[in-house]
C-alpha cells in the first residue's frame, strides 16, 4: 500500500520589509495542508537581509509546527548583492536552502538549485562569440551541473526537483515571446530526464502556464504565486502534490515518472 507525502509549493512570494503579517495566513494554510513546504525562489523582493528577517518571522508559524521547509533562491534574492546573507538568515530560521544540494525529507528526496536562463530547444543561446555571451551560457551550464550532482546524490526511490527558472518552454507560455529566453533553460531539463524524477517545481514565470512535461514525460509545475492566484482564483495560492512512497519499488527501483503524483484534489496531472 502506498504511503503519501504531501508537498505544498509556492514561488515568488517577494517578501518586502513591509510584509509583516501578510504571509502568515498563507503559510499556516500550507502547513495545515502538507507534510513539507517547498518555496521556489524569489523569497524576498530586493535581496536584502532585512526582508529575509521579515520572511523568517512570517514562516515562524510553520517552523513552530515542525513542518519542514525547503527552498531555493531566485533572481530577486540576488538583487541586493547580499544573497549569502539572505540565505544565512533563512537557514538560521530553520529553512533548508538548496543550491546544488540534496536532502531527504520523510522518505522523499529533494534536489534543488536556482537554475538560470538561456532559452529553450533550438532557440537556446550557444557559447559563441564575445566572452560575455560565453560567461552567460556557462552560468546556465553550471546550474544544470549543480542540479545533476544533487540528483545523483539522492538514494530515495522518489525525487522532486526544485528550481526557480523553468526547464521547459510549456510552463512559460503566456509570457511575451521576447522574454522566453530569460525565463529558463532547456539545459536544466537534461538532468531531470536522465535521473528518475517524479515532479519538478519552479516559479519565476508570473504569467506562464501552470503545468507541462519534459520530453521524458516528467511533470513540471509552475507554482509562481501570481500565476496561481490568477489561474485558480477560488483556491489558496499554493499547490499541493501528493507523492507516493511505495513500500515495494518497481522493477527499476522507481515508480514510473509522473505516476506517483496527484494534485491537491486527487486528480491526475493533466499535462
Amino acid at each position: 500500500m502506498a504511503d503519501l507525502l504531501r508537498v505544498a509549493a509556492v514561488g515568488d512570494v517577494h517578501c518586502t520589509k513591509t510584509s509583516d503579517g501578510t504571509l502568515q495566513a498563507l503559510f499556516t494554510q500550507m502547513a495545515e495542508s502538507a507534510d513539507v513546504i517547498a518555496l521556489a525562489g524569489d523569497l524576498v523582493d530586493y535581496g536584502l537581509p532585512e526582508e529575509a528577517q521579515v520572511l523568517a518571522r512570517e514562516l515562524s508559524v510553520v517552523t513552530k509546527s515542525q513542518v519542514p521547509v525547503v527552498a531555493v533562491l531566485g533572481n530577486h534574492d540576488f538583487e541586493g548583492g547580499q544573497a549569502e546573507a539572505v540565505r544565512q538568515v533563512l537557514c538560521d530560521a530553520g529553512i533548508t536552502i538548496l543550491d546544488g544540494d540534496a536532502v531527504e525529507i520523510k522518505g522523499v528526496g529533494f534536489a534543488g538549485t536556482k537554475g538560470f536562463c538561456g532559452g529553450f530547444g533550438r532557440h537556446s543561446l550557444e557559447p559563441w562569440g564575445e566572452p560575455a555571451i560565453k560567461s552567460f551560457v556557462r552560468e546556465a551550464l553550471d546550474e544544470a551541473l549543480k542540479l545533476e550532482s544533487a540528483l545523483a546524490r539522492l538514494r530515495t526511490s522518489n525525487r522532486i526537483a526544485l528550481l526557480h527558472y523553468s526547464p521547459i518552454v510549456q510552463t512559460v507560455e503566456g509570457e511575451p515571446l521576447e522574454i522566453y529566453p530569460f525565463l529558463g533553460s532547456s539545459r536544466l531539463e537534461e538532468p531531470i530526464n536522465r535521473y528518475p524524477v517524479d515532479a519538478v517545481l519552479h516559479g519565476h514565470a508570473h504569467h506562464g502556464s501552470p503545468e507541462g512535461r519534459t520530453s521524458a514525460q516528467v511533470p513540471v509545475y509552475n507554482v509562481s504565486m501570481p500565476l496561481l492566484k490568477r489561474t485558480f482564483p477560488d483556491r489558496p495560492a499554493f499547490r499541493v502534490l501528493e507523492v507516493e512512497r511505495d513500500e515495494v519499488p518497481s522493477t527499476n527501483g522507481h515508480v514510473p515518472r509522473g505516476e506517483a503524483i496527484t494534485d491537491r484534489f486527487g486528480a491526475a496531472a493533466s499535462t
